[in-house]
Formats: structure tokens, C-alpha cells, sequence
């Protein structure tokens, strides 16, 4: 582009021709043109890649019975094995965790138009590059600029699922226990009785994983670009 301007700047000095400025603005408004589908080619990936990480995660046990299935965080592994035996809490870990997934599951319906908001709201500073780049360059660029905007976004909805299903109270009522009867006996480190922040960041896991993954697909599987839009853009980095 810029040496497209370049060279129209020496014409506009060297000739008059109409012949050739015009030659020239067809010539920028092309690659403006190219500039502009590759970076719909690229949010449209992103948003097929949204769509079935979405139906993926919402279904039943879409988290729980899957490599992005939501486990407890790693600082209550002490926490777990000493309320084994205490009365209401024998089960604390496996009842926590099918609460926390189902909690998931539920907000990942919603989840949809919050990523559409942030892929439509998105601007590529170098869409051509993205595109040459790794099977996962897109993903990666909506990652680094909208994630914590999406973390703003998505935390709420989680806290409500969570709600929903009882697991913050049920989470905290554990930890607090844990804090005021354990923790406080043996000098102990006191924990979060707060989970929203873990549930949240794990879902969000989940869903860019599965992005990513269908982003791969689109590249590398022709049958998979299902729009002229994807089979024009995505035929230029075969």
C-alpha cells in the first residue's frame, strides 16, 4: 500500500495523465479491497470456530466428560482430603466439581454473543500476516486483544450459573469451614471461598482450545470452509 502511494504522489508530479492516476486508484482501491475480505475471511473462521466450541461446551456434560472438564483448584487438594470426614462434606470434591461443570455447561449458551461482540468490534493490524501465519494466528490475535475484556464480560455470567446450580454457596461453605476449623487450628494457609474467578478461567479455556481448533481445521481442510468468503481468503495461505 504504501508503495502504491508512493507512486501515485510521483505521478500526480510527472504526469497529468488521467490514464494513469486512474490505473493508480484502481490499483489501491484492490488492495484495500484484499485488505478488507481477508480480515472477514478471518472473523468469520473465528466465528464458526465460536459457534461449535459453544454447541460443544453447552451440552450435557459437555465439560464434565471432556479433556476441558473443570476440576477443583489445585491449593484444595489439602482442603479435600481433610473434610472426607467431616459430616456434609464426605463428598466435597465430587459433588463440587459436577456443580462447577454443570455451572459451566450453563453459561457457555451464553457465551455466544459475547464473543460475537468482541470478534465484530475487532480490528486486524495486519490481517495478510495473521493469515500467513500459524494454524492458530487468529485465535491467538483475538486472545491478546479481547480476552480480558471477555473475562469482564463472561465472570458475571458464570457467578449467575454458578448460583444456579449452587456451587458458589456450597464451594464457600466448604472453604470457610475449612478456614475457621482447619486452617486456623494447624496455622494453615487460608484459601479463596470464592470459585468464580478458577470457573471463569477454565471456561474461557475450553472455548479458545476448541477455536483454535477449528480455526486448524479451516486452514488445512478445504472441505471445512463452508462460505465463498472462507474458501476465497483461506485459499491464498494454501
Amino acid at each position: 500500500m504504501r508503495y502504491i502511494l508512493i507512486c501515485l504522489m510521483t505521478l500526480s508530479l510527472v504526469s497529468c495523465d488521467p490514464k494513469d492516476i486512474n490505473k493508480a486508484l484502481e490499483m489501491i482501491s484492490e488492495a484495500g479491497a484484499g485488505t478488507f475480505n481477508v480480515a472477514d475471511g478471518l472473523k468469520e473462521a473465528l466465528s464458526f470456530g465460536v459457534d461449535e466450541s459453544v454447541k460443544k461446551l453447552s451440552a450435557s456434560n459437555g465439560y464434565k466428560n471432556s479433556i476441558y472438564k473443570i476440576l477443583l483448584p489445585e491449593e484444595t487438594a489439602g482442603l479435600v482430603e481433610k473434610l472426607r470426614i467431616v459430616p456434609g462434606f464426605e463428598k466435597f470434591e465430587t459433588t463440587a466439581i459436577t456443580k462447577i461443570n454443570q455451572a459451566a455447561e450453563d453459561a457457555a449458551k451464553k457465551a455466544a454473543p459475547i464473543f460475537a461482540r468482541a470478534i465484530t468490534q475487532m480490528t486486524f493490524d495486519d490481517a495478510t500476516r495473521i493469515l500467513m501465519g500459524a494454524d492458530n494466528e487468529a485465535t491467538n490475535y483475538l486472545h491478546r486483544k479481547t480476552y480480558n475484556s471477555l473475562v469482564g464480560q463472561f465472570s458475571p455470567v458464570i457467578e449467575q450459573s454458578l448460583n444456579k446450580f449452587g456451587a458458589l454457596d456450597y464451594y464457600a461453605d466448604a472453604v470457610n469451614h475449612y478456614n475457621q476449623k482447619i486452617a486456623a487450628l494447624f496455622d494453615l494457609k487460608k484459601l479463596n471461598p470464592s470459585i468464580t474467578q478458577h470457573v471463569t478461567t477454565k471456561a474461557l479455556e475450553g472455548l479458545f482450545d476448541l477455536i483454535q481448533k477449528k480455526e486448524k481445521k479451516i486452514r488445512t481442510d478445504v472441505s471445512q470452509r463452508k462460505t465463498e468468503l472462507l474458501r476465497q481468503v483461506f485459499a491464498k495461505q494454501d
